[in-house]
């Protein structure tokens, strides 16, 4: 994950402007972004694709590729000062854990919020529901 260290803030127009100039450094570099979701850009190499999603100033990027994630890294520093963040953990509200099972994406620390919003710290949790699988939610 990228975050960029300086921006257009304050300005009005700073997340179109900031946008249009990343959209337009990563189509002249081989990028194609998404037909229906214009803020996701994937790059093919090989069998291998570079998946990218840009959310204002934050850029998600991944592959299973390292040399690819690598070569994504050093073409983004060669144009912006921006700063790699580590393994993603927390993104638009969600936690994310990545295990060898999978990328897991749950809400513990909004609910925990919640509770505490409305004084129920003291109530008992209880299990609803164990790990839905691809199938139950219609994915798959």
């Amino acid at each position: 994950m990228f975050q960029l260290d300086k921006a257009f803030y304050g300005l009005k127009q700073a997340p179109r402007a900031w946008y249009e100039r990343l959209s337009k450094f990563l189509i002249d570099n081989g990028f194609q972004r998404g037909k229906v979701d214009n803020i996701l850009f994937v790059k093919s190499k090989g069998e291998h694709l570079l998946i990218i999603q840009v959310y204002v100033d934050d850029i998600i990027f991944g592959t299973i590729n390292s040399d690819l994630c690598d070569e994504f890294s050093k073409l983004m520093r060669s144009e912006f000062e921006m700063s790699t963040m580590e393994e993603l953990n927390f993104f638009l509200g969600l936690q994310i854990k990545q295990t060898s099972n999978g990328t897991m994406t749950h809400q513990q620390k909004y609910v925990k919020e919640l509770i505490k919003w409305f004084g129920m710290e003291s109530t008992n949790l209880i299990e609803t529901s164990d790990h839905l699988s691809f199938d139950q939610v219609g994915c798959g």
